[in-house]
This record gives C-alpha cells, structure tokens and sequence, in this order.
C-alpha cells in the first residue's frame, strides 16, 4: 500500500510558545482594539446565554429540544441582522437546521456549528452546573454549545467594531452532527449549498481541548459490515472436503487479513467493534446488539461483524475499501463472504489553503497576545460536519470552539475564560479575512 502524503506542520504538533512572551494589541488596529473591548466587556453575557442553551436538552433525537436550542441561537442572529432560516430535517429524521445569513458586499466566510448533543433527555446529566469562577460543568457545554456561543459573541464584537456591516457572512448551526440522518447527502445538503461561494470556513468545535492548537486536517470515517455464511455440519467434519472451514474461521481469516495488509499506514484506522458467529444470528444494527447461538460440536453457519474505518483522504479510503473487497473475496471452501460500506464523513484532506487559515488564525492569536495556534495532528481529530465543505472551500479550520476536558462523558467540563481568547481570536480572523478579501 502507498502511504498518503502528509505536511510536515499536519503530523507535528509542536508545544506552544508562552503567551506571556507575546506583546498583545500592538499590531492589533483600532477596530480590532474595539473588538477585545467589546469581548471584555460582555463575558458575562456570554456566559448567560451559554448557561440557557447548555439548560435545554438537545440530544440529536430530542428533536423538540434541537428546535429549541435552534430558536435561541435563531434570536441572536436576528437581533444582529442576519437573514435567519430553520431547514426542516424531517425528511432525513432528525429535527433540522439553522441557517443565518448576512449578505454583504465582502467575500462569503462560512461559520460552522452544532445544536445537539450526545446526552438525551434519559442522561442523569443535564444542566450548567458552575464548579469556581473559571469552569463549569454541563452536556454540551464544549461539544459544542460554547463554539456556538463564540460564534455570537465575535459576531456581535465586529458589529460592536463597525465591521459586520460590509460582512458576507454565513452561519450554519446543523442539529445533528453527533447522529447523523440518512441519507446522508439529504442531512448535509443546506450546509454544503450554503460554502459555495465561501473563500474560508472555520468550524467551532473543541478539537482536542488544548487552546493552543487547531485543525487543518479530519479523518473521515465510515462503517462496513461483514457477513459470512459457511456450510452447517457435525465438528468432526470441519476442514473436510464436503464441509470446509466453516463461518467463524472464514470471518477469522478475513479480519486477521484486514490486519495483516492494512495496519500501520499513518492515519488508516479499521475497527471490528462487533462480532457474532454460530448455527445462528440476529443483529439489530440500530442498536448494535445482537444474538447468536452455536454449539461446539456444530460448524458455524453465520457470522456478522460490524466496524469502523478511518482515513485522511478520499483516495486512502478507496485503497482500503478496495484491499478488504479483495481478502473478503478471496473465501476459503464453502463459505461466502459479503463485505458492504455505509455513507460516512468525508475527510478533510490537508490542504495548503487550509495551512494558510491557520497562519491567519495564528497571526490573529500572536498580535492579540495569546502565543501561537498549532495544527493538532490527524490521528486526534475525528470526524465533523467541516468536511462536507471540504473540496469546496479552499480554505478551512477547525476546533475554534471553547476548550475544555471530558466531552461525551458525564464530566464534559469547560475553561470559562477560553470564551473570550476564541471570540477574540475568530472576530479578528474573520475581521482581516474580510479586509485582504481572503487573497483575492
């Protein structure tokens, strides 16, 4: 297999420099002096709004609840003069969209959010829960409630500037990001139509929970299915003529093979995370649970395995999906062996436009005294919606959202004071984006 080329800057996640050895403001001009002004002075909104959105349930099959989540978000965009509007997802089951656009004269800069989250209204986690004067506590409140609430706030800093006016600005808010609907293409459709056109977009997760680095490149990633189906008979005849190996040794073979000619190359990741084999099965993929019985004097009829698979670029997937067509095919005697691949994110391949929104990014980050933004290395980013966007946007980051620790568990826990560093890091980013005209 060839191994997929990367930048150096991609896989090097160098340490920060102290922020303290920065000089802030002084390359900072007057209209970006009044962006961190108005910042300052308004955190303690911010986190009331962060506070009501976190308080509201919006796991991503509490539709009712993403709605709500939505019209909040929804009024500020209003209240900042954007053209709001709610996609209705009902046609792919899931509760739908915000889309807020502010069509001015500027180049188009998309802006990336996300409603829900993964704890459903059956979580014993459910509300903002202050912890001292710089964290708190609550679902969602990095994954990504908070990168939701410093889109508002840089927003509402640039008009505080005078700057918004002249903006071509687009934001898109989906409402399920942890929980995709199917189709899948159906699901992204408002957020892929609304980056074309986009000189950049900058995503508003939390990346790896450091405030010193961003994302220029994702690993997309899809599911797969293994179905095997081999010959029932005594044990006594396995390996036999009339008989062969049987379900679970051919399933064996075919995961071992998948290990063999695939493991190790930089950035490819493929993971069996279920596996049931025996005289019979029933998996409900919904769910992934199932059931299987067998004994141990029958060769095994069936065996269904289920999985992920990873890669960095659309080419590094085909190679892969290609490589386990092949070792599925290549069955030993009287078994069948199906291998099938469901829709999934995209990658977002690394780019040199994606290289250069970063050195913006981390231009804007040393001028206003908060040291420099590195990239996170491929291997610690998952999967987010900016990918869809990618190969339509030349540039794209992200991971610009607040930071903090424990996303996806109970003790999703978040650095209150990043707020301000990240509304002020993207309003001035989007700020000089807007004034060079994005290079053009």
């Amino acid at each position: 297999m060839r191994h997929t080329a990367v930048p150096l800057g991609v896989v090097m996640v160098m340490s920060a420099t102290d922020a303290g050895g920065v000089s802030g403001g002084q390359a900072l001009s007057a209209a970006e002096q009044a962006i961190v002004r108005y910042v300052d002075a308004h955190q303690d909104e911010a986190i009331a709004l962060l506070e009501r959105v976190v308080n509201i349930n919006s796991g991503t099959h509490n539709l009712a609840g993403v709605r709500e989540v939505g019209a909040v978000f929804r009024a500020e965009f209003d209240a900042l003069g954007f053209e709001t509007q709610w996609v209705d997802g009902s046609s792919w089951q899931r509760a739908g969209h915000l889309v807020s656009r502010h069509p001015g004269p500027g180049p188009k800069i998309l802006l990336i959010g996300h409603l829900d989250t993964v704890f459903e209204p059956d979580s014993p986690f459910q509300r903002f829960e202050r912890i001292d004067a710089g964290t708190a506590r609550g679902p969602g409140i990095i994954d990504m409630k908070g990168g939701d609430v410093i889109i508002v706030q840089a927003l509402e800093a640039l008009r505080a500037a005078g700057l918004l006016p002249s903006m071509n600005i687009v934001v898109v808010m989906t409402g399920d990001e942890e929980e995709p609907g199917r189709p899948l293409a159906r699901a992204r459709a408002a957020l892929v139509e609304a980056a074309r056109g986009a000189v950049a977009a900058i995503g508003f997760e939390d990346g790896d929970g450091t405030p010193e680095r961003a994302v220029v490149a994702r690993r997309g990633t899809t599911s797969w299915r293994l179905t095997v189906t081999g010959r029932p008979a005594h044990s006594s005849q396995v390996f036999g003529e009339e008989v062969g190996d049987g379900a679970i040794y051919e399933a064996a073979r075919i995961l071992n093979a998948f290990r063999e000619r695939l493991a190790g190359e930089p950035f490819l990741t493929f993971n069996p995370g279920v596996i049931l084999g025996g005289t019979s099965v029933e998996f409900d993929a919904a769910q992934a649970r199932g059931t299987a019985f067998g004994k141990t004097n029958v060769v095994a009829e069936h065996v269904v395995a289920t999985g992920d698979l990873r890669a960095l670029t659309r080419d590094q997937f085909e190679r892969a999906k290609a490589v386990m067509q092949e070792v599925a095919a290549a069955s030993l005697r009287h078994t069948s062996a199906e291998l099938t691949f469901d829709e999934g994110y995209p990658p977002l391949a690394p780019t040199d436009g994606n290289e250069r929104l970063l050195g913006l990014f981390d231009r804007a980050s040393r001028d206003l005294g908060f040291g420099p933004v590195q990239p996170v290395s491929p291997d610690k980013a998952g999967a987010a919606d900016v990918s869809f966007v990618a190969g339509i946007v030349p540039m794209i980051i992200d991971a610009a959202g607040l930071k903090g620790r424990d996303g996806h568990t109970v003790n999703e826990t978040a650095d209150l004071g990043i707020l301000a560093v990240q509304a002020k890091r993207a309003a001035v980013t989007i700020a000089r984006l807007a004034a060079q005209g994005a290079g053009r």
